[in-house]
């Protein structure tokens, strides 16, 4: 039989280990929820910067028509 020394030293140790081991799990979970966190962000504002670019491609059409539009004029100015 182990003295209780022994018995309290052991379980003292396993005790530490536990608490250690709690720790690590919490600052794992934040750590997750924060990087969970971040790809929401990150979609959110990969999902703006598509929106922009979007408008940017119809804004470049649209002054490309007019251009070339005026272009046409030009043209028949100069026949």
């Amino acid at each position: 039989m182990a003295s209780p020394e022994l018995e309290t030293d052991a379980l003292a140790g396993l005790e530490d280990r536990i608490q250690k081991a709690v720790a690590l799990i919490q600052k794992l979970r934040q750590e997750k929820d924060a990087a969970l966190k971040e790809i929401a962000d990150l979609k959110s504002e990969l999902t703006a910067y598509n929106e922009e670019l979007d408008s940017l491609r119809a804004e470049r059409k649209q002054v490309r028509a007019r251009i070339e539009k005026l272009l046409g004029h030009i043209d028949q100015l100069g026949a």
